[in-house]
C-alpha cells in the first residue's frame, strides 16, 4: 500500500480504486498495466459534462495509483457520433 491516508479514505475515488484493485486481484495483469478509458463527443460547445467525464475517469485512476503500485494507462476517445445531435 503506497499511502496509509488512501488506505481509509472514504472519498468515491478511492472507493472505486480499491474496488479495481480487488477485480484485480492486487496484482498487475498479464499485459502490464491497468487500462482507464474515458471519452467525449466534440459536438457543440464544451460543457461541463465533456470536462466531467474526463475528470471523474481521473480521479479513479490517481486514487488507484496512490492505492498500489500497479502501472496505469489513459485512453481518452473523442468521436463525432452524437446520436442526439438529430434530435
Amino acid at each position: 500500500m503506497k499511502s496509509e491516508l488512501a488506505k481509509d479514505n472514504k472519498a468515491w475515488p478511492f472507493q472505486e480504486g480499491r474496488s479495481l484493485l480487488k477485480r484485480v486481484n492486487n496484482k498487475t495483469p498479464d499485459k502490464g498495466h491497468v487500462l482507464f478509458e474515458t471519452g467525449y463527443g466534440p459536438s457543440g460547445l464544451p460543457h461541463i459534462g465533456t470536462f466531467g467525464e474526463v475528470a471523474r475517469t481521473t480521479m479513479v485512476r490517481r486514487a488507484f495509483e496512490e492505492l498500489c503500485d500497479i502501472p496505469t494507462r489513459l485512453v481518452a476517445f473523442s468521436d463525432d457520433m452524437d446520436g442526439m445531435r438529430k434530435v
